[in-house]
């Protein structure tokens, strides 16, 4: 398996990898900032929610429509256009007077150009590292994305109580340009991975194809829904405790950084492909305990140690790679963050009509226990596969190389 360090001397990973930890920011502030915006001006946990988790909900749409694009643009510039867009998107929400409506609009609107920009992020990654160093790539990347949420919720909790949620805005707009440029002047020319123009009917043909093998459903489906269903706890931090939300939010990535470490680097494959059950399992039940809303000290307790279980999502996106072929590994990785993003936008905006009727507290509880339910369902489906499923659904890999060396 490749080290971290060895990453950093292939070329390209350092201007994704910067270019990205910039748009994880931007991501970051921006959200907290539009939240609190939102919570201020309606007092509506559903409605910050949606406003901090609802360009999720717009994956959906990307996925059906968009996805094809993944393989089949040059990845500089759909990288760099993707991130103009959000900066433009940001500064927008950042004008006076705009009423909810809009905010959640262009929220919306950005969802759907981000179901593009994963894929072909993912798949960019792919194409640069080794096979053995896609794994310890993603770890990396996800380790990136939980310091640089702790830092960012940390960071904007401080600036906005020192400054307005429209000035915040500005800021995170400013870190997708500087992203932008990091994209544009670090990465070189790349053709697409797969020839064609993207389409709405090619999208769905690659999806069923993906669709199709069970054992391929089951990793999507446990990418999905028990994370999914999680983050619909994280989403009402803001209601639970409007005054502490970005160090729950810190206390998270901090649970994240944590699991991506340990199954990035420090625990051999052997024992890694049979945690993907137990770290999605912890990921729900210590939110169990917010029945009893716990005090702000148990809270960040909880919150911590539930967010080690991300970490299943490394070992689901091995076992999903290592069933997929090379040239659809932008597409397959843009459904799995699309699905998984889609989920999460549903979740939150549940969770928040379920605050709405009854409590945060309340609603924390019922969607971890959905989520715990979910898994121990798949896993039970799991265990009914053949024992040759998965060599199976590696055949159209094996296929495709084979079909590229017969082309060449």
């Amino acid at each position: 398996m490749s080290s971290y360090r060895s990453l950093f001397r292939t070329p390209e990973f350092t201007p994704l990898f910067l270019g990205s930890a910039a748009q994880t920011a931007a991501q970051t502030l921006g959200g907290l900032a539009l939240g609190t915006l939102v919570y201020r001006a309606t007092g509506s946990p559903l409605l910050a929610a949606v406003s901090m988790f609802g360009s999720s909900l717009a994956q959906v749409l990307g996925a059906t429509v968009l996805l094809s694009g993944a393989d089949r643009l040059p990845p500089r510039t759909a990288l760099s256009v993707i991130a103009l867009t959000f900066a433009a998107g940001t500064a927008l929400q950042a004008l006076p007077g705009l009423p909810t409506g809009v905010l959640v609009l262009i929220v919306l609107l950005l969802g759907l150009v981000a179901s593009l920009g994963v894929g072909v992020r993912w798949g960019l990654l792919n194409e640069i590292l080794t096979k053995d160093g896609y794994l310890p790539g993603r770890s990396l990347f996800n380790m990136m994305s939980g310091l640089t949420q702790i830092t960012g919720y940390v960071t904007g909790g401080a600036l906005l109580t020192a400054l307005s949620p429209r000035v915040c805005l500005l800021a995170a707009a400013a870190l997708y340009l500087a992203a932008a440029l990091l994209l544009r002047l670090g990465l070189t020319p790349r053709p697409p991975r797969v020839g064609g123009r993207p389409s709405p009917a090619v999208t769905w043909r690659t999806n069923a194809r993906l669709w199709a093998d069970r054992s391929r459903r089951l990793t999507y489906l446990g990418l999905w829904v028990p994370n999914g269903l999680v983050v619909g706890c994280e989403s009402l931090y803001v209601s639970y405790a409007p005054g502490a939300a970005g160090t729950l939010f810190a206390c998270a990535a901090l649970g994240m950084f944590a699991g991506d470490v340990s199954v990035g680097r420090l625990i051999p494959p052997v024992v890694r492909t049979r945690l993907a059950t137990p770290l999605l399992l912890l990921l729900a039940v210590p939110y169990l305990l917010f029945a009893a809303h716990p005090p702000l000290p148990v809270a960040v307790v909880c919150v911590t140690l539930a967010s080690v279980g991300f970490g299943a999502s490394l070992v689901q996106q091995e076992r999903l790679m290592s069933l997929t072929p090379d040239e659809l590994a932008g597409h397959a990785l843009g459904l799995h963050s699309a699905g998984m993003l889609t989920l999460q936008g549903v979740s939150a905006t549940l969770a928040g009509a379920v605050a709405q009727l009854i409590s945060p507290a309340t609603a924390m509880t019922v969607m971890a226990a959905a989520s715990a339910t979910v898994t121990l369902a798949l896993a039970t489906a799991g265990r009914s596969l053949p024992a040759g499923a998965a060599r199976e659904a590696a055949w159209p890999r094996a296929r495709s190389a084979r079909e590229r060396r017969g082309q060449g």
